[in-house]
């Protein structure tokens, strides 16, 4: 597998996280019961990847504003305003020119529910040993490349602005190619507006136009596509996108016997079923998102098609990086599953935690004892324990 290029993430005060520091391997499953904190976690990536394409405000006012995205249990500020949220990607290998990167910021609140950028930060260093860097502390902008003097507004980022510099355009597109989805069949199951397909949507509302780009642009992926939906669900042979008036919808056909062939429409097919073709959609759209986090690809699956599907997301952790949010021991099954590919999630006072395995997890797996499926079946699958202060590194920017 190709290494992580996302190799930490760094999270204060972000939803149910005070202060968490999680380092990533290809692929790596995040595993936790229901409410550990799962789905906070995984929305920071779909928040830097919005905040790398769309005004901050719009990207906060769409969950809520920033003391929203902050826990209600998160400590404030003795003023009564919530404290600072802030977020960092550490970065390799973007590019045949970047070896390291950077990039993180920090949001204060004001009155009224306003907001100002604290600081913001980006450093690339590239394979030449050459650095390339900014440093913004509200609206002062330092930077290596003397030419750079954007035009800042309070609450609004540099690197969107700046990002279109080849100094810095490899974090940027990275950052915005990120993407999170949670398949929603009864969605799939509509008729769709059809639209360009160039990205899926995070519920797989636009699958059919996403589909038939694919189909479009790439003939050997869509007969992936449907080779793999052949394996998920036997006897289908066939799906296609067709057009009713102005909308879009699937058309399945399966084999019954040597003769026989039945043709069904999207609204006739089970949540599994179109939940599988959502995942297939996630990996083979085009372009490739840099991150693919899936969450919970076992919900309404059939535990004999969750091997298949975990197949497929092994696959997309050839040319993606591949993270999945579970709490099912038959997608852990895997004997390729190693300890490197586990973080346990957990719940605790109000805070949401993210921690490698224990070390008595680690042995078992390593000396194949248990697999990590049959370690979480027997409450076993422990999280090592956490060091003295919470996160080992807890520094927002470089130099702090």
């Amino acid at each position: 597998m190709p290494v992580p290029m996302l190799r930490r993430l760094l999270l204060k005060g972000f939803r149910s996280l005070p202060l968490e520091e999680v380092e990533f391997d290809n692929p790596t499953f995040l595993v936790g019961q229901n409410g550990s904190g799962k789905s906070n976690f995984v929305d920071a990536f779909a928040f830097l990847s919005e905040a790398m394409a769309s005004p901050l405000q719009a990207v906060l006012d769409r969950r809520g504003g920033l003391a929203a995205v902050g826990t209600v249990r998160r400590r404030r500020t003795t003023e009564g305003r919530p404290a600072n949220l802030g977020l960092r990607a550490e970065l390799r290998d973007l590019d045949e020119k970047t070896r390291r990167a950077s990039y993180a910021f920090e949001l204060r609140a004001l009155k009224d529910y306003g907001f100002e950028v604290e600081r913001e930060q980006c450093f690339v260093r590239r394979q030449d040993g050459s650095c390339r860097w900014f440093d913004r502390s509200r609206e002062k902008f330092h930077s290596s490349a003397k030419f750079l003097s954007p035009a800042l507004e309070a609450n609004a980022l540099a690197l969107p602005l700046v990002g279109g510099s080849t100094q810095f355009r490899a974090v940027l597109r990275f950052l915005a190619e990120m993407r999170v989805y949670r398949i929603e069949p009864a969605l799939l199951r509509e008729m769709q507006d059809p639209d360009g397909g160039i990205r899926l949507r995070s519920d797989g509302g636009n699958a059919a136009s996403v589909l038939r780009e694919i189909e479009r642009k790439s003939p050997d992926d869509w007969a992936r596509v449907v080779e793999l939906l052949e394996c998920i669900v036997p006897k289908t042979v066939s799906v296609q996108p067709k057009k009713h008036g102005n909308k879009l919808t699937l058309e399945f056909t399966q084999k019954w016997t040597d003769s026989k062939r039945v043709k069904f429409e999207a609204f006739n097919m089970s949540d599994g079923t179109l939940r599988a073709l959502g995942i297939l959609a996630a990996v083979f759209q085009q372009p490739a998102p840099s991150v693919l986090v899936v969450e919970e690809p076992e919900s309404t699956m059939h535990p004999g098609a969750l091997g298949s599907i975990l197949d497929v997301l092994r696959h997309a952790g050839r040319f993606m990086q591949v993270v999945v949010t579970t709490h099912s021991p038959d997608i852990l099954d895997a004997k390729w599953i190693k300890d490197r590919h586990l973080k346990i999630v957990s719940w605790e006072k109000g805070a949401t935690h993210i921690d490698p395995v224990s070390e008595a997890t680690r042995a078992a797996l390593g000396e194949h004892l248990m697999g990590a499926g049959e370690l979480l079946r027997s409450n076993a699958l422990a999280a090592a324990e956490r060091p003295t202060g919470g996160s080992r590194n807890a520094t927002l920017f470089e130099g702090d």
